[in-house]
């Protein structure tokens, strides 16, 4: 009897001390992530709240509150077009990017994943090394050819280039979802008539959406925050995206400092507001991934 309760004792400690273990972790991991929301917030929150004040205001006291609040910098700049043109283009070329890049990586990830051929892998393996080529490398033969081909001023040709960089991260997350498909739903495709083609439409993609929402919010996302390719390829700052429109007026109103930073905050929005109502797209998405 007693050698039983000393059983039971000892089982309970051990229960009492994982509990309190994963207590103890589960606060360190929720502190770690308040720090780092923190380091990434906060400079977010100072640029949005210094557009607020005046330059004046700024240069006598950097992390200061507003006082009065300036609304006219930020409705200044809502009301010059300028503004507006360089976030049409920004939607343009992300638009165009994530449609090539989704359609063309899609179709490349079902040959890499549901047939067998000479160097398949050899061939995944060289899009994967593409996740390692930085846009910087490219710089001078993409200018080049893309002056060749005439896409210079051109934000669709710039659409082309941004999906290329980003078809390396799309055939990698999507391979996974397009291999674990059953292959029984394919023999069924085919003696019901379909092709391959008409699999691939009918049945791979709508049953791969979670993979196609994570890639296509990171390729629309890539593309909007790039600022070399659209450096490299345009010269008219009528064709200038929201990257290189904050550069652009930074230089043009570099004395007025709250300025500049409410243009900076605006053009931060859109990305941020996209990202808030897709993160779970993503998150499911990569996790369906790394598990296939």
């Amino acid at each position: 009897m007693a050698t039983t309760m000393q059983a039971v004792r000892s089982r309970a400690a051990e229960t009492t001390g994982r509990r309190r273990r994963r207590s103890g972790a589960t606060v360190a991991a929720y502190a770690a992530a308040a720090v780092v929301a923190g380091l990434v917030l906060l400079p977010l929150l100072f640029v949005a709240v210094d557009g607020f004040r005046s330059t004046a205001q700024i240069n006598d006291d950097a992390v200061g509150w507003p006082s009065p609040w300036r609304w006219r910098n930020y409705t200044g700049i809502l009301g010059d077009s300028q503004f507006w043109t360089f976030l049409g283009n920004s939607a343009q070329v992300a638009v165009t990017a994530t449609g090539l890049a989704v359609v063309c990586g899609a179709m490349a990830a079902f040959a890499l994943a549901r047939y067998s051929f000479a160097g398949r892998e050899w061939l995944y393996g060289f899009y994967v090394l593409g996740l390692l080529l930085p846009p910087a490398v490219a710089a001078l033969p993409l200018r080049l050819w893309m002056s060749h081909l005439g896409l210079l001023e051109n934000v669709y040709g710039l659409g082309v280039a941004e999906a290329a960089f980003s078809l390396p991260v799309t055939i990698v997350i999507l391979r996974p979802f397009l291999a674990a498909i059953p292959t029984e739903l394919q023999d069924a495709a085919v003696i019901d008539g379909t092709g391959r083609l008409g699999f691939f439409w009918r049945i791979v993609l709508p049953l791969s959406g979670p993979g196609l929402a994570t890639v296509s919010v990171l390729a629309f996302v890539t593309s909007w925050n790039s600022y070399l390719l659209p450096l490299l390829v345009f010269d008219d700052p009528r064709h200038f995206t929201l990257p290189l429109g904050v550069a652009t007026y930074q230089s043009q109103y570099s004395q007025d400092t709250a300025k500049v930073m409410a243009f900076t905050a605006l053009s931060i929005v859109p990305a941020v507001v996209f990202l808030a109502f897709a993160e779970r797209r993503v998150v499911g998405g990569l996790t369906g991934a790394v598990k296939g």
